[in-house]
Formats: C-alpha cells, structure tokens, sequence
C-alpha cells in the first residue's frame, strides 16, 4: 500500500509521512488491518467506540424450532460433563481457540478445521490441545458439503469469521440451522456486530489501539510507543466468555431442544476491563511466576515433551484433562467417525 521497500526503514520513513487516522484508513481500504492509537475518551467519543458501548456482552438469540434431539452430555464418564458432546471449531489463533480447548478439557470431541496451507506456528502447541485438526477448503463445493455433514452431526458450533463472511460462502444462519436444528452456535468478530467498523479485520493487539488500553499503558509507562497489556487479554477473556455461552446454549437445549445464537466482540470485552478502571501497582504482592501443575503428566507432542501450566478454571468435581497432545494443524480426517 505505502509503494516502498519492505524494509523497516523505507517503511518508517515513508510513514511519518502519513496522520494516523489516514494511514489507518489507506490501509483499511487495502484490505489490511490496522489500528491508530486512541485514548479511551477518544474512543468512546469516535462512531464505533459509542456503538460498542451500547451493545450487550452478549448477543442471544434462541432458535425458533429444535428437531427433538437435545444432544449433549452422554454421563457415561464420571467427572467429564461434556462426554459426548461435539464442537465444530472454525476459529483462528486465540479467542476461538481458547474457548473450544476449555470445552475440550471437560471431554467434548473438538474437531478443528483450517484451510489448506494455514498455519500459527506460534500458538499451534498452545491451542491445539485436547483437539482433532483437519483441513477443508470452503471456496470449494465438495469441502463445503463435508463442512454441512460435520455440522449436521455437532451439537456447537464456534466460529470468529467476520460479519458476512461465512454467509458469502454459503453458509449463513439459515443454512447452518437447517444443517443442524437445535445448533449452539458461537462467534466472535474484533470490532462489533453494529456501527460503522462492523465487519471490520482485527485482532487483539489492533483492538487494544483503538481502544484506549495501549495509550493507558503508554502514559503508565512513561514512554512515546504504544504499550499493550502483556499478554492477549481480550483474546483469553473473549475465549473463556465463548465457552461460557456454548455451554448455557447445552443447557438451554436440554429444556426443549431448540439451539441458539452468541455472539460477541474482542471490542466489547475490552470496553468491559476499561470500565474495570486501573488498578494500581501493589510492590510485593506475592504472585509468584507460574510453573507446571504439581503432579503434570508429561505432554508427548509433535514438538517433544511438554508440561502445561496449571489451568485458570477450576470446577469442584470435573477437573480439566485433555485427552489429546497439542499437534500440527491438518492432521486429521474431516469426520466425526474417526474420532
């Protein structure tokens, strides 16, 4: 977009020639994705940020009519309350990902599905936990007819494309749900679901500049750069909230099999922690830097062995296992059967 070497310094210099707010934009218009820094008052004064704000945590939407088969837990296996449960898992890097892991913990079959050539070198041994992972390509009409078999055959459903997305493809609302009455069906996009940014490419890192939290921790820190929280908060909290939904949908359904639809935003979860306010820097505050459970197994994954650090939820009676090592991303068949 810029027209310059891609070299860090043609890029800066040819940045600093460009206001904030117009490079966002050129580069928006691109098809890339880019956030300018705002502070929170700037954000909750611009079009997107006051949209946000009047938008629930938590879109819910029952479905009209179920199909009489509730699906769900089986009970068969004592301490793994989703036993039974399926979850299509159409989602990338970290919110979506940390949500179907936790649901995977509790021993629901999580069968994840990137297209083909996709990859998140990065976090793969991190999200891939507990998880099957196939490979289908949805711009062709084969793979697509695959996508509505493992649908017709889930009980959730948990995606974070953007607005439109999954309609242009076609696979909106009304097929899914003709694909599997009584679906629980869970997303997640960056900016939204109403204003003028809905739809809008991002991720957390993006959404923390607009928002006001790397213009807080740039004043905290006392420096001219952004400064982010420290790990993808809104990512993890985004992810745990997800997880949250789809199992009240499971139980929703067991009253009278109909499904329903959640829906929420990395933008409006980060409009929760900044109404949260910040909290001040306690010295000696005894956190001490985490380690592998006390008694971990041992993780034989792709990579070599592993111990996983201790999870952040705990549930008296079901305590999460993972019955699966985290490994590479295509390495399963697309099918429920060879579960």
């Amino acid at each position: 977009m810029l027209g310059v070497p891609g070299s860090r310094d043609a890029v800066a210099a040819e940045v600093a020639r460009w206001t904030a707010d117009d490079l966002e934009a050129a580069i928006v218009a691109a098809g890339g994705a880019a956030a300018a820094m705002r502070s929170a008052a700037t954000w909750d004064a611009h079009s997107q940020g006051s949209a946000v704000a009047a938008e629930p945590l938590l879109h819910v939407e029952r479905t009209a009519t179920g199909d009489g088969r509730p699906g769900g837990p089986t009970g068969d296996t004592p301490g793994r309350p989703l036993d039974g449960v399926r979850v299509l898992d159409l989602t990338r890097v970290l919110a979506g990902p940390v949500a179907t892991r936790l649901l995977a913990g509790w021993g629901a079959d999580v069968l994840r599905i990137d297209p083909p050539g996709w990859d998140e070198p990065v976090v793969v041994p991190e999200v891939t936990l507990g998880k099957r992972c196939a490979h289908l390509d949805l711009h062709e009409a084969p793979d697509r007819e695959q996508l509505l078999r493992l649908l017709a055959g889930a009980d959730i459903v948990v995606h974070g494309y953007r607005p439109g997305a999954l309609e242009g493809l076609g696979i909106g609302t009304d097929v899914r749900d003709a694909a599997r009455p009584g679906l629980v069906d869970v997303s997640l996009d960056a900016y939204g679901w109403a204003g003028p940014w809905a739809g809008r490419r991002g991720f957390d890192s993006l959404v923390q500049m607009s928002s006001g939290i790397a213009e807080a921790g740039q004043m905290a820190a006392g420096t001219d750069r952004p400064v982010p929280l420290p790990v993808q908060a809104l990512d993890h909290a985004t992810g745990y909230l997800l997880a949250a939904a789809a199992l009240t949908g499971l139980a929703l359904r067991t009253e009278d099999g109909r499904g329903s639809r959640w829906r929420t935003s990395l933008a409006r979860m980060s409009r929760l922690l900044v109404d949260a306010g910040v909290a001040p820097t306690i010295e000696g505050d005894g956190i001490e830097p985490a380690g592998p459970a006390p008694g971990a197994p041992m993780e034989r994954t792709a990579w070599g062995d592993a111990r996983r650090l201790p999870p952040p939820v705990v549930v008296e009676g079901a305590p999460l296992r993972w019955d699966r090592a985290a490994g590479p991303l295509g390495t399963a068949v697309p099918d429920w059967a060879s579960g």
